[in-house]
């Protein structure tokens, strides 16, 4: 299967890295091509709202790095969001890259999904997490997981092995 890991942290080395690198190692010890996009470190505006994509075969207006990003989109069959909570929702950066999802509706081969949130408070992921299966119930996507972490679980072997687990799940 294709994954696509979408790491919306702009920390390269941080909490949010470290759980798509354990999700990433698992799933490709069961065969899968995993592609991670740290996206926190392309440029990608938000969503204009010109619908000019609906009417130019869900192309986009705007010609910035999500012009990399969707064909990944387009040949993906898993759909990871991996994101920091700073303040109780995804990162700016991923949420630039899901709002311009509006140009192609959803990816079209995409099936499944996961989510892996990272944060230094317990208790901030409701927001994220409605977020999340919501988008995924309007895409018709089926969630194989979420993870979880905070101050004291970032990076622990615990932590990591949940994250590697799932995806070694597939």
């Amino acid at each position: 299967m294709k994954i696509l890991i979408l790491n919306g942290s702009p920390t390269p080395n941080g909490n949010t890295a470290a759980l798509a690198q354990a999700f990433k190692e698992g799933a490709e010890s069961k065969g899968h091509e995993v592609t991670l996009l740290n996206v926190a470190r392309k440029k990608v505006n938000g969503c204009l709202g010109c619908n000019y994509c609906h009417g130019h075969n869900s192309q986009c207006v705007q010609k910035d790095d999500m012009q990399e990003i969707y064909p990944y989109l387009m040949d993906t069959e898993m759909i990871v969001f991996a994101s920091p909570i700073y303040y109780f929702t995804m990162s700016a950066q991923l949420q630039s890259v899901i709002q311009r999802f509006y140009a192609i509706n959803h990816p079209p081969k995409a099936k499944y999904s996961a989510l892996l949130l990272s944060s230094y408070s317990p208790d901030v992921y409701n927001g994220s997490i409605a977020q999340y299966k919501d988008m995924i119930g309007y895409m018709g996507i089926t969630d194989k997981g979420i993870v979880v972490a905070d101050n004291s679980t970032n990076k622990t072997p615990a932590k990591l092995a949940e994250a590697k687990t799932l995806g070694a799940s597939l």
